[in-house]
């Protein structure tokens, strides 16, 4: 999946596949996970967002969709 830089304290690069409405969020730590079943208008929303970190934390992480590490 290609992933998008992002300018963020936390995040570095956020990918999405609309097909299978799975989002993949790489960290600047490094480590990279993958989210499934999450909407494109919550994709839309972390891309647009001011902060991408804090629109991750709350609409994403918060939300308790499933994830998995990739690395």
């Amino acid at each position: 999946m290609n992933r998008m830089p992002v300018s963020s304290s936390n995040l570095r690069a956020v990918g999405y596949d609309p097909d299978t409405r799975t989002l993949e969020v790489e960290f600047l730590n490094g480590g990279l996970y993958s989210y499934s079943g999450v909407p494109a208008s919550v994709y839309a929303g972390l891309m647009s967002a001011s902060s991408h970190g804090s629109y991750f934390n709350v609409n994403i992480k918060k939300a308790s969709y499933p994830f998995k590490k990739l690395r």
